[in-house]
């Protein structure tokens, strides 16, 4: 029986694949996207139904299946490190949290390579901390992709180029074979094609799969 899911983070770079991915898929009758403001996707299927949302106060959400969130900053673009842990932290908890209050069994979430808990590194430390929070919610499984620097197009979507992102392009040409797996750039679409495939094959637990297994 196809089922329904919750997105949040639908214009970033993974976002905006996973939802055009997800509409796509016949696992999914039905998609709510959460946004900050009316889009034009709304109009682009019939399984795709924009709530615009406070993310300070999310509402109850529709009855779902799954989430997947791929809410995401920089401290550069957010403003401050407060800003930034905000949305990365305090956010994705909060839909996480709004989607098994709505019936989710299974969540998928986009973090970063070296997310970790106990890091020295402000935004590595984030990322861990905010891990580790969605992971005591009470789904039955748990999915963390954490990739590597991204490839996709931002300006494309109305957003300020990242450096780091700019020179992960470069690096995908005759260099790429040279950088480890793991360290590679990773292109935005094969990050939001392995969060699928692994959060609708995931049984129970939590599962992380590493910036190495998200190439396409």
């Amino acid at each position: 029986m196809a089922k329904t899911a919750i997105l949040a983070g639908a214009s970033g770079l993974v976002g905006r694949e996973l939802l055009q991915l997800l509409v796509e898929s016949s696992d999914y009758a039905a998609v709510h996207s959460l946004v900050r403001r009316v889009t034009a996707d709304a109009s682009k299927s019939p399984k795709l139904i924009e709530h615009v949302v406070d993310f300070e106060r999310l509402p109850t959400l529709a009855a779902c299946d799954d989430v997947y969130v791929a809410l995401g900053s920089t401290i550069k673009v957010a403003g401050s490190a407060e800003a930034f842990r905000k949305v990365d932290h305090d956010y994705v908890v909060a839909v996480a949290r709004a989607g098994r209050a709505a019936g989710a069994k299974r969540l998928g979430v986009v973090s970063a390579l070296g997310a970790d808990a106990k890091s020295r590194v402000f935004y590595n430390r984030v990322k861990g901390e905010m891990q580790k929070a969605v992971t005591t919610l009470g789904y039955e499984s748990v999915v963390i992709v954490q990739p590597s620097l991204l490839v996709g197009d931002r300006a494309a979507l109305g957003q300020p180029t990242r450096a780091g992102e700019v020179w992960a392009q470069r690096l995908l040409g005759p260099v790429a074979g040279l950088i480890p797996s793991g360290f590679r750039p990773v292109r935005a679409r094969d990050v939001a094609r392995a969060l699928i495939s692994a959060t609708l094959a995931a049984a129970s637990g939590t599962s992380i799969v590493q910036s190495r297994d998200l190439h396409g």
